[in-house]
């Protein structure tokens, strides 16, 4: 089972990009799909992106859609989400997930791996 570290959160001004890394430990990282996730103050997790084992199927909220570009690199055991047009509703905590599930991978619930997350912040 992999462990996951979330690293690159930060503040922003609006407009501004950010960009995030999922470091994973353990010699099967190729086998999970990878998620990311954020939670705002308040409000529930949100789902934001997904990709697949090898990076061939990607999947996106319609809130980023266009300004958030997920990858992975499973030499170096590592999936990124590369943040751009940052808005001040993006502001949350930021999580990594991981799941070996066929289920929706839009649905936390189908990520039975989590991060301790890292926080965004995006200032007007």
């Amino acid at each position: 089972q992999v462990q996951l570290e979330e690293s690159g959160g930060g503040l922003v001004q609006a407009g501004g990009s950010l960009s995030l890394s999922c470091a994973a430990s353990g010699r099967t990282f190729s086998s999970y799909a990878m998620g990311w996730f954020r939670q705002a103050p308040g409000k529930e997790r949100e789902f934001v992106a997904a990709i697949s084992e090898r990076g061939g199927m990607r999947y996106y909220a319609d809130s980023v859609k266009g300004r958030f570009t997920i990858s992975r690199d499973n030499a170096k055991n590592t999936v990124y989400l590369q943040m751009n047009s940052l808005k001040p509703e993006d502001t949350a905590v930021y999580y990594c997930a991981a799941t070996t599930s066929r289920s929706e991978r839009r649905q936390g619930g189908a990520y039975d791996i989590w991060g301790q997350g890292t926080q965004v912040t995006v200032s007007s």
